[in-house]
C-alpha cells in the first residue's frame, strides 16, 4: 500500500519532500560537524585540488596491469555525478605507455594525395577556427566482462562499463585542416599514426573524416591531460576509442587502408556463425545502472534510480527500466540536455519492497537500435569475442539490499574474455 501511495503522489505532481521527511532516520548529532568553524582555512592556490575525503575515487586498475606500460584503467562510473568525466578520471588506454611531448617542438603533418602537404605547430592549430564539442569515447573492449561464463558476482559498474568517458572537446575540424592541404583525386581514407612508442597507427575513412571529426588540443577547458593525447588527439564521434589516434603526429592520405595489426589482427570481431568482422567502428546503444548497481547495498523505501546512456548512431531517444528481467517496462526520464554522441543521464523514481529485485536498463537511440539481453547478445556475437559488448547488466538486489551482478549462466564450457583492447586481458 506504501508503494501504490507513493506513485499516487508523483502522478498527482505532489512534493516528495514531506514524505522523505517521514521517512528520514534521526541522526545522532557529531562534535565534529562545527570543527570547520573553529580555525581559519587553507590561503590560496594557483591550481585546485579536490577535498582529500573524496581521495577514493579513483580510476580502477586491474591488479595484473598496474606495472604494464601497455592497457587500461577504467572510470568510476558509479562514483560520478552528471555526465562530464573529470579530466583525471577519464578512463586510460594506451600501447606503449604515455609519451612526454614538448609543445613547443610538436609538429603535424599532412601528407599523400594531397595538393600541398602542410605541417602545422601547435600554435598554428590554435589559430584555426575553433569547435567545441561534449562525445563519449569507449573502447571497443568496454563490456569485456560480459563474455565470462559464469559471470563475476564482484563486477561493479565500473567494471562492467567503465572504459568509456565523456568529455567536452575542443580542437579544429580535420575537414577544414584537410581542405587546406586540397585532396587528391582518389583520396579515400587517411592513416593518422601517433608519437607513441609502437607508432600507433589506424586507418579512417575520408567520409567520416570530412564529417565530424576533431583534431582536438584541449578537454573539458583545459590542455588535453598527457594520456590523452596531449597535446594533440583525433576525436571521432560515435566510434570505438582504437581508432581516436593519440599524440597524434602526421596523417597520411591515400586510396587504400593500412591494414596494421590493430584493425586486422585486433579490433576485429567474432561472429557467432564464425565469421570475422573488420572495420567495425560504430558504437552500439549502451546503458548501465549506477546506482543501485555492484558492490553496493541499499535499504527499503525510496530511491531514486540512477544511470547512463550512450550511442554511437547519434542521440539516445528512450531508456527503459525492468524489475522483472524483461517481462515488462518502464520509461526513465532523460536529464537534459541529450546529445549525439554524448552520454546521457537517466532516472526513475523507485519505491523498493525489501523484496529480492532484477534491475535491467535498456536504451533505445535515434537510429532504431536497442540492447539485447545477454542471450540475444550471443545469438548474434561469437562466445570467444572480446569487443562490443552491449548486452543489458543485470543487478541482483538481495533481501538484506546487497547488490551483486545480475547476469545469468549460459551454460557449457566456463570461459572468460580472451582479451582487451588490444589482445590484453583488462579484468581477470
Amino acid at each position: 500500500m506504501e508503494r501504490r501511495k507513493f506513485f499516487r503522489l508523483l502522478g498527482g505532481g505532489m512534493l516528495l519532500s514531506p514524505w522523505l521527511k517521514a521517512q528520514a532516520q534521526p541522526k545522532a548529532w557529531e562534535e565534529k560537524t562545527l570543527e570547520p568553524l573553529k580555525t581559519l582555512g587553507t590561503p590560496l592556490s594557483e591550481y585546485g585540488e579536490r577535498s582529500p575525503f573524496e581521495a577514493e575515487v579513483v580510476r580502477y586498475i586491474s591488479p595484473n596491469l598496474r606495472t604494464r606500460t601497455s592497457g587500461a584503467d577504467f572510470a568510476p562510473l558509479e562514483k560520478l555525478n552528471g555526465v562530464i568525466t573529470p579530466n583525471g578520471l577519464h578512463f586510460e588506454r594506451h600501447h606503449g605507455g604515455i609519451p612526454q611531448v614538448d609543445p613547443q617542438a610538436y609538429r603535424l603533418v599532412i601528407h599523400g594525395k594531397v595538393e600541398q602537404p602542410l605541417m602545422f605547430t601547435l600554435e598554428d592549430l590554435r589559430r584555426f577556427p575553433s569547435t567545441t564539442r561534449t562525445y563519449f569515447i569507449e573502447c571497443a573492449g568496454n563490456g569485456q566482462n560480459g563474455y565470462r561464463n559464469p559471470p563475476d558476482p564482484n563486477l561493479t559498474a565500473t567494471r562492467s562499463r567503465g572504459l568509456a568517458s565523456n568529455v567536452s572537446w575542443t580542437g579544429v575540424p580535420l575537414a577544414l585542416l584537410l581542405k587546406e592541404a586540397g585532396l587528391q583525386p582518389g583520396a579515400r581514407w587517411l592513416i593518422p599514426e601517433g608519437m607513441d612508442a609502437v607508432a600507433y597507427t589506424r586507418s579512417l575513412p575520408l567520409e567520416k573524416a570530412l564529417e565530424d571529426v576533431l583534431v582536438a588540443y584541449a578537454q573539458n577547458g583545459e590542455a588535453l591531460r598527457p594520456e590523452q593525447g596531449y597535446p594533440v588527439r583525433l576525436v571521432v564521434p560515435g566510434w570505438e576509442g582504437s581508432i581516436q589516434v593519440k599524440w597524434l603526429r602526421r596523417i597520411l592520405v591515400t586510396d587504400l587502408p593500412a591494414m596494421s595489426k590493430d584493425e586486422t589482427s585486433e579490433y576485429t570481431d567474432v561472429m557467432a556463425d564464425g565469421k570475422v568482422l573488420a572495420f567495425t567502428w560504430v558504437m552500439d546503444p549502451e546503458s548501465i545502472i549506477t546506482y543501485p548497481s555492484g558492490l553496493q547495498r541499499i535499504q527499503p523505501g525510496f530511491h531514486e534510480i540512477r544511470g547512463l546512456a550512450w550511442s554511437g548512431y547519434g542521440r539516445i531517444t528512450k531508456v527503459e527500466i525492468s524489475f522483472d528481467e524483461g517481462k515488462t517496462w518502464r520509461q526513465a526520464t532523460l536529464e537534459p540536455p541529450v546529445e549525439r554522441y554524448a552520454f546521457v543521464r537517466f532516472k526513475l523514481p523507485w519505491y523498493w519492497n525489501g523484496q529480492e529485485t532484477i534491475l535491467w536498463s535498456r536504451a533505445w537511440d535515434e537510429a532504431g537500435h536497442t540492447q539485447p539481453s545477454r542471450e540475444e547478445f550471443f545469438q548474434k556475437w561469437g562466445r570467444n569475442n572480446r569487443y562490443h559488448y552491449n548486452a543489458i547488466q543485470a543487478w541482483r538486489i538481495a533481501l538484506d539490499g546487497q547488490v551483486t551482478n545480475g547476469d545469468r549462466s549460459l551454460g557449457g564450457v566456463a570461459q572468460g574474455p580472451s582479451g582487451g583492447c588490444g589482445g590484453e586481458v583488462f579484468d581477470v
